[in-house]
């Protein structure tokens, strides 16, 4: 697999000849499983065949269980600069309902090493979980803020079909998700976070100035990316790809000289419907000046005339900077509201 991802990285260079790299980020599967001399391959790899920046943000995505002191002073003193541990929650009986395969214990014994060796620290946290009541959401809260984390990512409990906890609920052998306590939930979250300097820069993101995920912005502002590995995405503006997600033929696929890619070029409504999604998730908003010039003024007519239903009930306002943003009443129902913007 590591031959593979390394002959992509090499094959696929001309993509970006003219763009320089800002972010790097390793996500997806279990990249922390990876040796200290892997990443160091990875990273050579990279350095000879693209334009990187000289102060690059570089991310590694990883669980506690993944995490020992060892593996943490190895990653420290490679060029990876930012963890995102997958913390999840502080306390043992909501892992074990999210079958999550670490420990509270893990959780803060990983978290406790993390912070002597890295400066930029983000964790992933899940509300709305069924018997979560709010004064243990604080709690949860709380523990992250003293281990001084300077950016959290945090997500209501969501269910999906056909999965072990969509049967669960559907038998009654678990409490269904109850919608108002997640809402309730993120609103303790929202407040929490600004008492302690948290920007809330995304629907789901918190940081402190100056530790936003450069990586992920990225996305949510438009700019093009290059993914690589089984199930990778890449965008470059126009058009979207994605590797073949079976990790056997994708190895096949490289080792015969082949890009195991499929692609979709997005029609003006992908892109004005993304950018609208996008936009409405983050602090920066829909530029409208944006909209007016890339898509063009029946877009523009038609989005502020939509909008308007909503600005009349206090969920959007256009801002003097001619932005349409979500309010704090908006900011949960931001997803919905955008559906509803789309042009179909």
């Amino acid at each position: 697999m590591l031959l593979a991802i390394l002959s992509e990285l090499q094959m696929r260079k001309n993509e970006l000849e003219n763009e320089l790299i800002e972010t790097i980020y390793f996500g997806g599967g279990t990249p922390s499983l990876l040796t200290t001399k892997e990443i160091t391959t990875i990273f050579k790899v990279i350095y000879a065949n693209y334009n990187v920046i000289t102060n690059p943000e570089i991310t590694l995505e990883a669980n506690p269980d993944d995490l020992s002191e060892n593996t943490i002073i190895a990653l420290a003193n490679s060029p990876i600069n930012r963890l995102s541990i997958g913390i999840q929650s502080f306390f043992e009986d909501d892992l074990k309902f999210m079958n999550r395969a670490h420990t509270a214990t893990e959780s803060k014994k990983c978290l406790t090493t993390a912070i002597q060796y890295f400066d930029n620290i983000t964790i992933d946290l899940i509300y709305g979980v069924p018997n979560m009541s709010n004064k243990k959401w604080e709690e949860n809260l709380k523990t992250a803020f003293d281990f001084g984390v300077s950016h959290i990512s945090s997500y209501a409990l969501t269910v999906e079909k056909n999965t072990a906890l969509h049967n669960f609920i559907k038998k009654g052998k678990v409490p269904a998700i109850n919608e108002q306590q997640a809402l309730e939930q993120f609103n303790i979250l929202v407040s929490e976070t600004e008492k302690q300097g948290f920007v809330h820069y995304e629907i789901s993101n918190f940081g402190k100035p100056n530790y936003f995920s450069k990586h992920n912005t990225s996305y949510w502002l438009g700019k093009k990316y290059i993914g690589f590995g089984p199930s990778a995405h890449s965008f470059n503006g126009e058009q979207r790809a994605w590797n073949i997600a079976n990790n056997a033929k994708y190895i096949k696929a490289i080792n015969n000289k082949l890009l195991p890619l499929e692609f979709e070029n997005l029609s003006i409504n992908n892109r004005f419907n993304e950018y609208i999604m996008t936009g409405l998730r983050t602090i920066w908003g829909v530029d409208l000046l944006k909209i007016n010039n890339d898509f063009g003024k029946p877009y523009l007519n038609e989005l502020i005339k939509n909008a308007q239903q909503f600005v009349e009930k206090d969920l959007l306002k256009i801002t003097s900077e001619n932005k349409l943003i979500t309010t704090q009443k908006g900011k949960f129902l931001a997803d919905g509201i955008a559906s509803d913007l789309f042009k179909v």
